[in-house]
């Protein structure tokens, strides 16, 4: 990809398509990567469920009576979605005609887009499966002494989890607002919009994934570490608030000129 001088910043779907197109395996017939590359078929489904639905079954599968997936989810896939609208900046802009000699700045990123974008979709069953997680420990036996014990501890190391997971949302989410900036600022003018677009998926998912973890930390024993969460949390809530505000100023001084 570099010694073409194009973005090395795509997605692995999109590499995979093109080796399926340079090494002729859909000549004869369709190729399905899916279908035919057997790590795709043993991981999507087993590992990532929800990642490997398509968007309405998602949507519906939120919508449905189900508990989760949920707000952690949701949060997590619209901080994908933020990385993904500067990626897709990034690999824009690394093509633009008369850009030829800044194709390397803005494909390095691009491939920090898609490292962020794909780390975001990895926390949307994450999440779910944090909150599963409570569930499990919740249904364990409580008919003696020491079955209450052990189900009060693996609840309390459960939503420990469901604590930590919307974190690192937070913080992915929140690792996503440089990027947007840099696009703001220097990335293709034309698609300047979608920058804006994408600071309000960042600030949303940071925000969101927050509320869960604010949530999480009511019933949980150890206030030391509720409280530490609750306080980081904050300040990268505060940040992106800010980021949020001075790259949508960015971009309608653009969107202006």
């Amino acid at each position: 990809m570099h010694q073409q001088q194009r973005s090395a910043g795509v997605s692995e779907a999109e590499l995979v398509r093109i080796a399926i197109k340079t090494m002729g395996l859909d000549e004869l017939s369709p190729f399905d990567p899916q279908q035919k590359i057997i790590e795709y078929r043993l991981n999507n489904a087993a590992t990532q469920p929800l990642v490997a639905m398509n968007l309405r079954r998602f949507a519906d599968e939120t919508a449905s009576e189900s508990p989760a997936p949920g707000g952690g989810s949701i949060a997590a896939y619209v901080g994908a979605l933020a990385a993904a609208l500067g990626t897709m900046v990034a690999n824009l802009s690394s093509h633009k005609k008369g850009w030829d000699e800044r194709w390397a700045y803005f494909s390095e990123y691009a491939e920090q887009g898609q490292q962020l974008k794909d780390a975001l979709l990895t926390m949307v069953d994450a999440d779910t499966a944090a909150f599963n997680g409570i569930m499990d420990a919740m249904r364990l036996p409580k008919t003696s002494p020491d079955e209450t014990k052990i189900r009060k501890i693996a609840i309390e190391i459960a939503t420990k989890a469901a604590i930590e997971t919307p974190f690192k949302v937070m913080q992915l989410a929140a690792a996503t607002m440089p990027l947007l900036r840099k696009m703001a600022s220097e990335g293709n003018p034309n698609s300047v919009s979608d920058i804006g677009v994408g600071a309000l998926c960042a600030r949303t998912a940071v925000w969101a994934a927050y509320l869960n973890v604010q949530i999480n930390t009511t019933g949980l024993a150890d206030r030391n570490f509720a409280e530490q969460k609750l306080k980081e949390g904050y300040a990268l809530l505060q940040q992106a608030q800010t980021d949020e505000a001075e790259i949508l100023n960015i971009v309608a001084a653009v969107m202006a000129k």
